[in-house]
């Protein structure tokens, strides 16, 4: 596997773990907002891990 793949599959991980906190039932605001960071970390890692092969990104 690539550095690039293996840094994208991390940053996955941690934004998916980062979203269940924000997501369980009465959640405060300060959790919540770290829902932001989460898609944050999820979208870069997505972006990563389709761009690591040659060709056409999925």
């Amino acid at each position: 596997m690539e550095r690039q793949t293996l840094v994208g599959a991390a940053l996955m991980v941690v934004g998916t773990v980062l979203f269940l906190p924000g997501a369980a039932p009465g959640a405060d605001v300060l959790t919540s907002a770290g829902l932001v960071a989460a898609a944050v970390l999820l979208t870069c890692g997505t972006y990563l891990v389709g761009t690591s092969e040659g060709g056409r990104p999925v």
